[in-house]
């Protein structure tokens, strides 16, 4: 049997191809709609979805649902809020922890984000039945859970098992 297939010569999608195809024709989609984002980045988006979702969180709890570096989410918490769209404010419990939280701007942003997104998903979707969308959620998930791996683990698969 040759890797990458069968017995019978099939060969798999060329997936990595297709995810990166994929991801920037979304890319051009989404930047080709600039009055709908009015000023906000992908990145901010996401935070915005999870404020939106929790009310206010703190910055480690941001890094995690968005599977990013709290650091990462600090710099860009800092621009949102340079920008208007979050407020910092203190943690009921702990005084050392700060939270952030969606200003009147940031909801707006938020609602124009989702309606943007609401539009994309509709076309990807787009003659899928609803048990194709959930198997193709299903392997997206797994794609990304099983490249968040150790890599020695890779190493050791015999990839004829």
């Amino acid at each position: 049997m040759k890797p990458g297939g069968t017995k019978s010569g099939y060969r798999p999608p060329r997936f990595v191809f297709l995810i990166n195809r994929a991801q920037k024709a979304i890319a051009r989609w989404i930047e080709g709609r600039p009055d709908a984002w009015e000023g906000i980045t992908g990145a901010q988006a996401g935070l915005l979805f999870v404020l939106d979702a929790r009310d206010e969180a703190a910055i480690g709890e941001i890094a995690q649902a968005l599977d990013v570096a709290p650091a990462a989410v600090t710099n860009l918490s800092k621009r949102m809020q340079a920008a208007g769209l979050v407020e910092r404010v203190g943690d009921a419990f702990d005084a050392r922890m700060t939270r952030l939280r969606l200003t009147v701007a940031g909801r707006q942003a938020c609602v124009r984000a989702k309606g943007v997104l609401a539009q994309l998903n509709a076309r990807l979707t787009e003659g899928f039945s609803e048990d194709e969308l959930q198997v193709v959620a299903r392997w997206l998930e797994h794609s990304a859970r099983v490249m968040q791996e150790d890599p020695e683990q890779d190493a050791s698969r015999d990839p004829q098992a």
